[in-house]
């Protein structure tokens, strides 16, 4: 009886010595201090995964908080450098209410204690940021349906056609695939996913503050604008800065304006025009007003002796501005033996003069008037089938507000011949 007894205590005994008897520790004691000096107050959460330590204890994953007061901080830890498998401690350092930075710790055995410079491996990140991981870092797969909402996510997210290619823009299907745009590597994309060649697409240009054609004499009321207005809608007519309403003050024809009785211009009346005008070629210019022809046309010819007028153009009042230009471009021809003499005049003042050689068959030129806050700067060109190139420069200070006429002359001193003016055009460039 008693020798059962006593194999029956031995046996547990055996059985209660290991699970009495506690891993191995190493004190980790330190001071620790911010980069100003001052010690670190806060708390350390270190974190593990399930090891084996070197005395065969089984540790399972964890974590615990140790506070550190006035730089003050001691700890023991089970030792992890002969641990299976390798493990770190994973140390988390928190202050002032946040996360301030992580690192590793791979604790070895000692009887004394150690500083943490003995048992730091790497060192963390900013606050907030993840683990440096290390040998006893948890490596194993997380399926998308474990993570709430990603298989959600990820079945939102637009998907590749079969049509995308690497290397070419990407653009949205109809059926709301990424696939790839359609053309050449020159080509423009449009926002509806199709191409063409750049520079085709028309582009709007807009005419603003367009003096319309016309004299302002109290009693005209048909005007004249450079080109259709592209909507009809889009047109604004200012008299004296005051917009005028289609319909009630004018009506609008292609490029006319024809006002109502009651609504006539006054002379010393402002018109100007603004509207938008049908796309154009995509030349990188808009909003950029056309040239208009005041003028063109075949002039007469004449057979005497003094200068006389073959054509005319006649430029209505308030319709030229400071900042335009006036391009003159004109033509004679001679028949005879004799000498011959043109001429064209702004008003009164004498833009270009030309006498020739016996014997010249074909005048040409060309004059470029600048219109100024009062008068003009002109510059004038002429050559002709055997005389040579002449230019001039001068001033006009004719008065252009209340209308000005432009004058073609012409003279052939020896009698029998004539000269003619084959044709001339008056440009306004505003």
């Amino acid at each position: 009886m008693i020798l059962r007894f006593s194999r029956s205590l031995a046996a547990v005994l055996w059985l209660a010595g290991p699970a009495l008897a506690a891993p191995p520790l190493t004190t980790i004691q330190d001071v620790l201090y911010k980069a100003d000096g001052t010690r670190f107050n806060g708390s350390l959460t270190i974190s593990w995964n399930s090891f084996q330590a070197p005395d065969s204890s089984a540790i399972v994953t964890q974590s615990t908080t140790v506070k550190v007061q006035d730089g003050l901080l001691r700890v023991q830890l089970v030792p992890t450098t002969t641990s299976t498998p390798p493990t770190v401690y994973t140390v988390v350092y928190n202050s002032d209410g946040r996360v301030q930075f992580q690192e590793n710790w791979n604790v070895p055995a000692s009887a004394q204690p150690v500083h943490v410079r003995d048992v730091r491996t790497s060192a963390g990140g900013v606050a907030g940021g993840t683990s440096t991981g290390g040998a006893g870092a948890d490596t194993s797969s997380v399926t998308e349906s474990s993570v709430v909402g990603l298989v959600a996510d990820l079945g939102a997210r637009p998907m590749k056609s079969p049509g995308f290619t690497p290397g070419r823009a990407a653009v949205v299907d109809s059926s709301g695939m990424i696939s790839t745009a359609a053309g050449d590597a020159t080509d423009c994309i449009h926002v509806d996913g199709s191409s063409a060649p750049c520079g085709t697409q028309g582009a709007p240009a807009f005419v603003d503050g367009e003096s319309p054609a016309g004299i302002v004499d109290g009693s005209n009321t048909v005007f004249g604008l450079s080109a259709v207005p592209d909507p009809s809608t889009s047109l604004a007519v200012y008299r004296n800065g005051m917009l005028q309403k289609i319909g009630q003050d004018y009506t609008l024809a292609g490029t006319t304006i024809t006002f109502v009785s009651g609504a006539t211009p006054q002379p010393g009346d402002t018109l100007l025009a603004s509207y938008r005008l049908a796309e154009t070629e995509d030349s990188g210019d808009m909003g950029y007003s056309a040239p208009q022809v005041l003028c063109s046309g075949a002039g007469q010819s004449t057979g005497t002796a003094s200068l006389s007028l073959l054509g005319t153009c006649n430029i209505p009042a308030g319709l030229l501005a400071p900042g335009d230009r006036i391009e003159i471009r004109y033509d004679f021809a001679h028949q005879g033996p004799g000498a011959v003499s043109v001429e064209v005049d702004w008003g009164s003042t004498v833009l270009a003069h030309r006498d020739t050689a016996a014997g010249e068959t074909l005048i040409t030129g060309r004059t470029s008037a600048a219109i100024l806050a009062s008068g003009a700067q002109f510059s004038a060109e002429s050559w002709g089938a055997s005389s040579p190139f002449a230019a001039t420069v001068g001033n006009a200070a004719d008065n252009y507000s209340a209308g000005l006429t432009v004058n073609f002359k012409g003279s052939v001193p020896q009698s029998g011949d004539t000269v003619l003016l084959n044709g001339f055009t008056v440009l306004r460039i505003p």
